[in-house]
């Protein structure tokens, strides 16, 4: 029995321990465990997100839910080794944050909890405390960026959750993470333009675990989630939104062929793209 349920598990508790820079707990992170037929690739969404088929093993897996570590006593968060590189001069805005984001994590997932094996709630949580606990992470960090990937994979967990749980709003709050995930990429794209906040410290753009797309799969993203996402009741504004995105995919595809920067797929899904926009732009300027 005890050899089975080793066999069954989907990941693990790291022997390395962390300090939470905000409140001091020491804690161990949760990893998700790689191999043996758990995580059986499907296709790769518009949104480059990557499906996964339920293993007859293991069942449904979701590495995106492993990936930002949580501090289970005041719950900051944060992605990779931003965690622990947290700079101490903004400690104390995240202290003074503690009570709030844990009731307004949990007015969200009232079910989250950090101190038990992840699952895909928590998981999700996890992503909505990235979003918020960027907030006090100076621009070196490139906290823009982050919390766009971190709003868009939210989105796609609660699409997870509403095919198992329908008729409980979690499709409208998938949609409010997804235009969350729309504001912040244009905004990261806009600052980085302009100077006003690096992408450097972007070392993994995902937007899945994956496959990194680069700084080109930001590009396509910012376009992809204007064109969903954007002035859907405002014709006007809509037509300046969709023109300022066809100009940021024809920056993608300007080189005819696939390259390591510039995969395949990521090429495909932006042609697509320029075409479905360039149609509904005649299509308002005929009427």
């Amino acid at each position: 029995m005890n050899y089975k349920a080793r066999e069954l598990k989907v990941s693990f508790i790291s022997k390395e321990e962390l300090t939470c820079p905000v409140c001091g707990k020491n804690f161990n992170r949760e990893e998700l465990l790689s191999g043996s037929g758990r995580l059986i690739a499907g296709k790769l969404t518009d949104e480059l997100h990557r499906l996964y088929e339920p293993s007859a093993k293991y069942g449904e897996v979701y590495p995106l839910i492993y990936q930002a570590t949580v501090c289970p006593e005041c719950w900051f968060a944060a992605m990779d080794k931003d965690f622990i590189d947290f700079p101490p001069f903004t400690k104390e805005k995240a202290r003074m944050d503690r009570e709030e984001r844990i009731a307004d994590t949990k007015l969200i997932f009232p079910e989250a909890d950090f101190t038990r094996p992840r699952d895909v709630i928590s998981g999700t949580a996890s992503l909505y405390l990235v979003v918020r606990c960027y907030e006090f992470f100076p621009k070196e960090f490139s906290p823009t960026i982050k919390q766009a990937v971190a709003a868009l994979r939210a989105g796609w967990l609660l699409d997870d959750i509403n095919k198992k749980s329908p008729e409980q709003h979690y499709d409208w709050l998938a949609m409010l993470f997804k235009k969350k995930a729309n504001y912040l990429y244009n905004e990261a794209i806009r600052r980085e333009q302009r100077g006003i906040e690096t992408l450097s410290a972007m070392k993994n753009f995902g937007p899945d675990t994956d496959k990194n797309y680069s700084y080109e799969g930001a590009l396509y993203l910012t376009a992809l989630l204007r064109y969903k996402y954007s002035y859907k009741d405002n014709p006007e504004l809509r037509k300046k939104a969709l023109e300022e995105a066809k100009r940021t995919i024809a920056r993608i595809f300007g080189v005819g062929k696939s390259s390591k920067s510039k995969p395949g797929p990521l090429l495909e899904h932006a042609k697509n793209l320029y075409e479905t926009i360039s149609k509904e732009l005649n299509e308002v300027d005929v009427v």
